[in-house]
């Protein structure tokens, strides 16, 4: 039996995921946000699945990520948004890659670059609406469009879209919503009362997309949905959509033993045995991004059978007590999966470890292999 330790991704989710997505957002454009290695499914594979299911973008937080994708041989739309001062612009310019900018300085960066090798440069300006974070702040557009008209007017940039990211759009009841999508519009006037014509105007991430029609404008930008995970809160399940997650973690027991009643479990001793019973040991940890406070919560499917990590996660393994089990070294466990297969989901994971699904599946480590399912 080879070792069944790893990730499993099913790109055919994947695909399946933006299709739903696409169907929810009719008129818009669908860009699948596959930033932190997609997630943590792997950024070239999922890419070439979300393309396949109809995404016209892909998105990356990091300059490095976009450079990959085009470098793997995706030709279509790809938005970077998060470069700093002597970040690779020029390779993104060079390689068409679209660029956002939030500042004065980011703006000046990326001119430089267009200027230097020669390459109209193509930008999306993103206004901080609300969410106080990336994003240049209304007072500012004034002076960062000013720049860009002459940037635009020497043939050096494009100016394409005015783009923002909601603070609470798992809570489509809020109504900062509404709000910013008032500085929002205001914004976008703005830009185009200085000259700037055909521009798109974009701010849906996954929860406005599953549940804010009116947010969807000229393109949608789904991250965590396109995995089949939701943003939780007033969103409620992935599978309320129609989306399956595509990720299932796995591994198979080193060892099963049995133990004696008043046995003391992993360090500390913080599970001590009720009665004699079995224990398997599962090879995750820490180390591959299983979440320690996770200790005595964390839940494992085995043999069909639900249980929780007994005691700490350690660096490289842990426990669970399963009684009387029909189960042996070698046999599988189930992290995460699907729930719909009565397998614990990442969210599960997320309440055991005080956290979100968005951690649980990006914080898988190096020594966990990603294994692809139905790839075209």
């Amino acid at each position: 039996m080879s070792n069944l330790r790893g990730a499993y991704v099913d790109l055919a989710a994947i695909r399946d995921n933006v299709k739903v997505l696409q169907n929810l957002a009719k008129n818009s454009e669908v860009m699948a946000v596959v930033k932190a290695d997609a997630y943590g499914h792997g950024l070239i594979p999922v890419a070439k699945a979300a393309r396949q299911g109809g995404a016209t973008w892909l998105g990356t937080a990091l300059l490095e990520e976009a450079i990959s994708l085009r470098n793997s041989g995706d030709s279509g739309r790809i938005l970077t948004w998060l470069g700093s001062p002597n970040d690779k612009w020029q390779e993104c310019i060079d390689l068409g890659i679209d660029v956002s900018v939030s500042s004065i300085e980011i703006a000046s960066e990326v001119i430089k670059a267009a200027k230097k090798i020669g390459k109209k440069a193509k930008i999306h300006i993103k206004v901080d609406t609300g969410l106080g974070r990336n994003g240049v702040m209304p007072n500012d557009l004034a002076d960062l469009t000013s720049l860009l008209e002459e940037a635009t007017a020497n043939g050096l940039v494009e100016v394409v879209a005015v783009w923002t990211h909601f603070a609470l759009a798992d809570a489509p009841s809020s109504p900062t919503i509404a709000k910013q999508l008032e500085v929002l519009d205001a914004s976008f006037k703005f830009v185009e009362s200085r000259g700037f014509k055909n521009l798109m105007k974009h701010a849906a991430n996954s929860a406005a997309t599953l549940t804010s029609p009116h947010t969807h404008f000229d393109l949608v930008r789904p991250g965590i949905a396109v995995y089949g995970i939701t943003p939780g809160g007033e969103v409620g399940k992935a599978s309320e959509y129609g989306l399956r997650p595509a990720m299932t973690l796995k591994a198979q027991a080193a060892l099963v033993k049995d133990v004696p009643a008043g046995h003391g479990i992993s360090y500390g001793a913080e599970y001590v045995t009720k009665q004699n019973t079995k224990i398997a040991l599962i090879p995750l940890g820490y180390a591959d991004g299983i979440p320690r406070i996770a200790g005595n919560k964390g839940p494992v499917l085995a043999n069909g059978k639900k249980f929780s990590v007994a005691g700490r996660v350690c660096m490289d393994q842990f426990v669970i007590d399963i009684g009387d089990l029909d189960f042996s070294t070698g046999d599988e466990v189930i992290l995460f999966g699907d729930p719909a297969q009565n397998e614990p989901d990442v969210e599960e994971w997320a309440k055991a470890s005080q956290s979100i699904g968005y951690e649980i599946v990006t914080r898988l480590g190096s020594r966990v292999p990603r294994i692809y399912l139905n790839e075209i």
